[in-house]
């Protein structure tokens, strides 16, 4: 089964704007939710009757960054979608940090490609 939805949380407009490019080439079906930090995400995901399938969430970004975002979406009564961290950070602190998460599956470098949107779907089984 494809991805029905993605949403982005990623500060960086020049990465939004290829992200959801490499999404729509992949899959012009899939809904795309574009949002800044984790703080507006949190806000979007509140209102949203249906979660999405997927979370691409950068690390790196103001008022509430990746990390802080885990810490309150994973607090919820039922976080529903995967999260998959899409990063610039090449430390190995912040991939173990992503993992101590239960709803981060993957860790992914920027910039996203099709292999990486086709590797997370066959990982998880979508």
């Amino acid at each position: 089964m494809p991805f029905k939805s993605i949403m982005i949380v990623d500060d960086s407009e020049s990465d939004q704007f290829l992200t959801k490019h490499i999404i729509q080439k992949y899959d012009s079906n899939i809904e795309i939710f574009q949002t800044f930090d984790g703080q507006e995400a949190l806000d979007v995901l509140e209102k949203m009757e249906e979660q999405p399938s997927l979370i691409l969430l950068d690390i790196n970004m103001p008022r509430v960054n990746g990390f802080e975002f885990l810490e309150k979406y994973s607090k919820r009564p039922d976080p529903a979608a995967v999260v998959s961290m899409l990063t610039s950070s090449l430390q190995g602190e912040d991939q173990k940090q992503s993992e101590q998460y239960n709803c981060v599956k993957t860790f992914f470098l920027k910039p996203l490609d099709a292999d990486d949107l086709k590797n997370i779907q066959e990982e998880l089984g979508f």
